[in-house]
């Protein structure tokens, strides 16, 4: 089991800290922090780079965390919050991935919630210093910190997309 958990916890740690290592970098295939800037302006947000940085920045720090089993439960946190708010970016576009669908964004939620309610496993920090098992009532806590802060994020720093010009063809006068 702790294999897989070692395993599990790589994957999606790296895979998340890499996605926050683009938003602010050229690394990893990144557009650097003017790349992210615009990516999250496209996408309605206000802050310009102020909100890249801390979406990178989140991505990062809890990435790490999760890969490193080390404060499982903020780890995971922090995964869920940046995650539901890519999954609300996506969520026009339906489930599925190839149609720019929130598919990754819930796998990701998912995986890090699991995470939560399992623990890192033998081999992590949390274990080497002692502060595992976590109760299972904090994967509850953390899912639901993360999906709070995540739409707190998209209330707060979402513009809603400007409404359409009415024309008399759509019943405007």
């Amino acid at each position: 089991m702790d294999t897989g958990l070692l395993i599990l916890r790589l994957l999606v740690g790296l895979l998340v800290a890499g996605h926050g290592v683009q938003k602010i970098s050229s690394h990893l295939g990144g557009r650097g922090l003017a790349g992210g800037t615009e990516e999250f302006r496209a996408d309605g947000f206000r802050g310009g780079a102020l909100t890249a940085l801390a979406a990178g920045g989140g991505q990062i720090g809890s990435g790490l965390l999760l890969a490193a089993g080390a404060l499982t439960p903020l780890a995971a946190t922090g995964v869920v919050g940046v995650m539901t708010v890519a999954l609300t970016v996506k969520r026009p576009h339906g489930l599925w991935v190839q149609n720019d669908g929130y598919e990754y964004p819930l796998v990701l939620i998912g995986a890090a919630t699991a995470l939560a309610a399992t623990g890192p496993g033998a081999w992590s920090v949390d274990a080497a210093l002692g502060l595992t098992p976590y109760p299972l009532w904090w994967a509850g806590l953390a899912f639901a910190a993360g999906l709070g802060s995540g739409l707190l994020t998209r209330l707060v720093l979402h513009r809603p997309a400007p409404a359409a010009p009415r024309t008399a063809a759509s019943g405007g006068h």
